[in-house]
């Protein structure tokens, strides 16, 4: 869509990785921030050193126009777009790839795809946009099929039809972020859902994931924008109806949202949409210590205000990503409806009641104006501009020996501050464990009235060779921190195969089993994406 070389191995596209003056910049950051790491530049390895293998399987003559063999291509859906799959793809070690890459055109050829794979047991691997960070599109299915097709969606990019009158969308599920919002902005819509993988990541991905958009408060997932859904599965076909709302028992939508393709392959949405926005404020709030700015934060979030941006960072977060070292409060407020004066406002009274101090006067815009200034700047716009390169610094420190990785959560502002304090220990005592000095950042992606959700990230100087092994020492005592306070085992990252013995350990038991039965009935053969969410029962 861009004419721009899609990275078989990393984040994003080849001609906008980290390079010259900004590699240079980051490395020197790098090394002032942990003097003793070692920041040698290791390249990606030549495709032909993989030794990838023929096909395992061959596709019916019907389906061959949409399939590929390539081995370029396969390396690329062997893996999904964590510090992990990045790191062992630059050490040429990605042991599990799909014999096939299948790229559908229509719901038609996505049946007669499930049917081949059903009758001759090959797993099925729905990609999307292949930006999972669990591990959820990677075939990592175990020995017992024939073998793995990677079911790639972006084939089915189109909306198909928008109903005005009650500002919805029906959408393909493999249209990519930048796809859906150059089609309805013709008619002045928007779906105003904006992941850090928006460029890279498909509806369908959102909607199998559960993922989080742009809003800091309210409209947080993409639950909240969902209508109804039409889902593919071995058994047959799920088409939900169209309804703002109902107490018709368990909702079918439900059931689907955050499946990651174990239960069915989503194939077309109903979606709700918003005008585009007119009205525009940004702020950069100040406070003197992360206790103040929790505190701010959880008052704006009970509030009512509802601010599209509340993203809290801490000293060492908002040093490396905004260049300052002090708490940050990133603080927006947008409306197609009216200015937002009066909202930000009373949000900065809020602000200053718990020590808040604006870094500058808020900024307005009014889009339908040629002149007036832009709604972000100062450090709020370093942090923005830093977010959207985030993920191509991480692939070059990753090259360079860094371990650089998040996990995110959620809790209730009642156990917050344990848990602050439980997953710092945690990190620390485990990067000490795996001789990785290193440093530990929190911010908060998403708020609520009744909890934050924190994003937390490790800085940390490894061994080349070994960052994988340390990142999952890592994460493993992380994790275990957050089950033992409550907090949910993933906010928005989905569960993949990465997050599945905490998720098991979260997930109710009889709900386990219930949702068994569901796959047997939806996936008798048990092909659907195995090994994310529920392993599927035995074959009969």
């Amino acid at each position: 869509m861009t004419g721009k070389t899609r990275s078989w191995w990393g984040w994003g596209n080849v001609e906008d990785a980290v390079s010259g003056r900004e590699r240079a910049e980051l490395t020197r950051r790098t090394a002032q921030l942990l003097p003793g790491a070692d920041l040698t530049v290791h390249e990606a390895p030549a495709i032909t050193s993989f030794g990838v293998g023929a096909s395992r399987v061959k596709a019916p003559a019907s389906l061959a126009p949409i399939v590929s063999a390539d081995v370029r291509d396969r390396l690329a859906h062997s893996h999904g777009q964590a510090f992990r799959d990045v790191v062992r793809a630059l050490l040429g070690h990605l042991p599990h790839v799909p014999d096939l890459v299948v790229r559908p055109a229509s719901e038609a050829q996505v049946v007669q795809v499930l049917d081949w794979c059903h009758d001759a047991d090959i797993a099925v691997v729905p990609f999307g946009g292949g930006s999972s960070v669990v591990g959820g599109v990677e075939p990592r299915v175990g020995e017992r099929y024939a073998g793995v097709v990677s079911l790639d969606m972006t084939s089915m990019d189109r909306v198909l039809e928008v109903d005005t009158t009650s500002r919805a969308a029906l959408v393909q599920a493999g249209a990519l972020g930048p796809q859906l919002q150059e089609q309805l902005r013709p008619r002045g819509y928007t779906l105003r859902f904006f992941p850090q993988s928006f460029e890279f990541s498909t509806l369908g991905g959102w909607l199998a994931t559960r993922a989080g958009g742009h809003f800091a408060t309210q409209l947080t997932h993409v639950d909240d924008l969902t209508e109804s859904l039409r889902v593919v599965t071995p058994s047959g076909v799920v088409q939900s109806w169209r309804l703002p709302g109902s107490g018709a028992g368990p909702s079918p939508d439900r059931m689907f949202l955050g499946s990651e393709g174990a239960l069915g392959v989503i194939t077309q949405a109903w979606v709700r949409l918003q005008d585009r926005p007119r009205w525009r404020a940004g702020v950069s709030v100040g406070f003197a210590d992360p206790d103040a700015g929790v505190r701010a934060v959880r008052a704006l979030s009970q509030s009512g205000l509802n601010p599209a941006n509340c993203r809290l960072l801490d000293p060492m977060e908002a040093l490396i990503n905004a260049g300052s070292p002090t708490v940050l409060l990133v603080l927006g407020f947008e409306s197609a409806d009216h200015p937002v004066h009066a909202a930000m406002e009373r949000a900065l009274e809020l602000c200053r009641d718990h020590g808040g101090a604006p870094a500058e006067p808020p900024r307005y815009t009014d889009s339908t104006q040629s002149t007036g200034r832009g709604a972000r700047g100062g450090a709020a716009d370093t942090w923005r501009s830093s977010f959207v390169r985030m993920p191509y610094q991480r692939d070059a420190l990753a090259a360079q020996g860094m371990i650089v990785e998040t996990f995110e959560t959620a809790c209730t502002w009642d156990r917050f501050d344990a848990l602050r304090a439980a997953v710092d220990e945690a990190a620390r005592d485990a990067m000490r464990q795996v001789g990785a000095e290193g440093v530990v950042t929190c911010r908060f992606t998403h708020v609520y009235p009744d909890g934050p959700a924190p994003y937390f990230g490790v800085y940390a100087a490894g061994r080349w060779g070994r960052t994988v092994e340390q990142w999952d020492e890592i994460k493993q005592a992380v994790s275990g921190a957050l089950m033992a306070h409550g907090a949910t085992i993933t906010h928005h990252h989905a569960v993949g195969r990465d997050h599945r013995p905490w998720y098991d350990q979260q997930r109710p038991d009889l709900f386990a089993a219930a949702l068994r039965a569901g796959k047997k009935v939806l996936d008798p053969a048990g092909i659907l994406n195995p090994g994310v969410v529920i392993d599927p029962l035995p074959a009969s």
